[in-house]
C-alpha cells in the first residue's frame, strides 16, 4: 500500500425523506442559489417544484439554470457561470445526475474566476490548466443526486466535453468538493431501467478499475471494493425490476458515493484507465458513459487484465460473482463470463457499431485517449503501459 492523504469534507444527509432538509441546508450556504438541473427529468417528476418550494419556505432566493445535457459541454458551463454572476448567486445547488453535478462544480469555478471553463481542461492547448488545476477557489456547492452512478455528489472531480474539439477531460481540486450533499433514495425511484443499468455499470467501473491493478497490501481497500461490487451486482437487478424498492435504491445510492471515494481507492497507486479509453467515445458520439464502459470492459479484461493480473480477476470473481474454479486462469475466464451475463440481464448488449463508431475512427480516438487520459506521459497507466495500439485493439473487439 502506498502512503496517502484523505480529505472528505462533504457533509452528507442520507435517507428517505432527507430531501426535506434542503431548505435549512441551503440557508446555511447562502442567500441566493443558482439552481442547476437538466431539461426534463426533475420537472417531469415534480422534484424541481418540490426543491423550489423548500427554498422559498426557507427564505432562500434562486435562479433556475436548466440547460445541462448528458456529457455536459463547456459552452453550457460558461453560460451557467455567466448567469450566476449576472444574478449575484452566492452558491450553486445541483439537482440531478452526474452530468448536472459535474457541470455545477465547473460552473462554481468559472463563476468565481470569470474565466472560460476550457481554460481549466487538460486538453486546452494553451496549457493554462497547469496553473488553474487543482482548483482552489469556487462558489460553494450543494448536491442532490437523482441517480446513483458517478459519486459526484461527494467528490471533487468534474468531467466535461469541449464540443468544438470533442475533447472530454476532467478538472479537480479542493474547492470543488460539495459542502453539503442530500442523498434521498426516494428521489431515485423514477430512474428508468436503461439509465439504472448504465449507472450500475459506471459504479462497477469505479470499483474494479483500481482494484484489478492495485498495489500489494491494500487489504482494507480490497475488502471494501469487493463488498461494494457484490452489492451493486445484487441490487442493480432489483432496482431495474422494482424501481421503487427502497432497500435496493438506498444501497445503490450509498455504494455510488463510496465507490469512488478514497476509502475504496486511496493507497492503491492506481487510477481508472478504462475511463480514459471510454471518454473519447462519449465525447464524440455522445453515448451514455456507463454504457460505453460496460461495452469496453469485457475486451479490457480479456486483452489486458487476463494476461497481466489473472489472479486479481479470479479474486474478483470468487469474492463478488460466485466463481468457484480453483485454477486462476479458469476462474478469471469464469469471472469475465459472469460479468457478461450480468450485463445481459441488465439489458446492456450493444456494440460500438450500434452507436455509429467506425473502424476508421479508432486510431484518432486512441491517440486522444493517450494524450488526455495519459496526462502527458504518452500512455495510459494500467497493469502495463497502454499505448494507442493497445487501445485500438480494445475498440476493435467492441465493434
Amino acid at each position: 500500500m502506498f502512503p496517502f492523504e484523505v480529505s472528505f469534507p462533504t457533509h452528507i444527509y442520507f435517507g428517505v425523506g432527507e430531501l426535506n432538509r434542503l431548505g435549512e441546508a441551503a440557508r446555511s450556504m447562502g442567500k441566493k442559489a443558482l439552481l442547476v438541473t437538466g431539461g426534463n427529468a426533475a420537472k417531469r417528476t415534480g422534484l424541481l417544484d418540490q426543491v423550489q418550494a423548500l427554498l422559498q419556505t426557507a427564505g432562500v432566493a434562486s435562479v433556475l439554470f436548466d440547460k445541462i445535457e448528458p456529457n455536459p459541454r463547456t459552452s453550457t458551463v460558461d453560460a451557467g457561470a455567466a448567469m450566476a454572476r449576472e444574478h449575484g448567486c452566492d452558491f450553486i445547488l445541483a439537482v440531478g445526475g452526474g452530468s448536472v453535478m459535474d457541470a455545477s462544480k465547473a460552473i462554481a469555478a468559472a463563476a468565481r474566476s470569470g474565466r472560460p471553463i476550457y481554460d481549466y481542461m487538460r486538453g486546452n492547448p494553451s496549457g493554462s490548466a497547469k496553473e488553474l488545476v487543482p482548483v482552489q477557489e469556487a462558489l460553494p456547492l450543494m448536491t442532490v443526486p437523482t441517480v446513483a452512478a458517478t459519486g459526484s455528489e461527494a467528490n471533487n472531480i468534474s468531467v466535461l466535453t469541449h464540443w468544438d474539439t470533442h475533447e472530454k477531460s476532467s478538472i479537480n481540486g479542493p474547492a470543488l468538493y460539495p459542502k453539503i450533499a442530500i442523498l434521498d433514495p426516494s428521489v431515485t425511484y423514477t430512474v428508468p431501467a436503461r439509465v439504472t443499468a448504465e449507472a450500475c455499470a459506471d459504479i462497477f467501473s469505479h470499483l474494479f478499475e483500481a482494484y484489478l491493478i492495485s498495489a500489494e497490501g491494500t487489504h482494507v481497500q480490497d475488502g471494501i471494493s469487493e463488498t461494494l461490487i457484490r452489492l451493486v451486482a445484487r441490487h442493480s437487478l432489483t432496482a431495474i425490476e422494482q424501481p421503487d424498492h427502497e432497500e435496493a435504491r438506498s444501497t445503490l445510492l450509498w455504494v455510488s458515493t463510496l465507490g469512488i471515494s478514497p476509502f475504496a481507492n486511496a493507497g492503491r497507486g492506481a487510477g481508472m484507465p478504462l475511463h480514459g479509453v471510454e471518454h473519447p467515445l462519449s465525447g464524440i458520439y455522445d453515448m451514455a458513459h456507463g454504457r460505453g464502459l460496460a461495452i469496453l470492459s469485457l475486451p479490457y479484461f480479456e486483452q489486458v487484465i487476463l494476461p497481466d493480473r489473472p489472479e486479481r480477476l479470479a479474486r474478483m470473481g470468487r469474492h463478488c460473482f460466485g466463481v468457484t474454479a480453483e485454477d486462476e486462469r479458469e476462474a478469471a475466464l469464469a469471472t469475465i463470463a459472469a460479468v457478461r451475463t450480468w450485463y445481459e440481464r441488465m439489458g446492456i448488449t450493444e456494440r460500438l457499431a450500434d452507436f455509429g463508431v467506425t473502424r476508421d475512427a479508432l486510431g484518432k480516438m486512441a491517440e486522444e485517449a493517450v494524450v488526455i487520459g495519459g496526462r502527458g506521459v504518452g500512455y495510459l497507466p494500467s497493469s502495463r503501459k497502454l499505448n494507442a495500439e493497445d487501445i485500438v485493439a480494445i475498440y476493435e473487439a467492441c465493434l
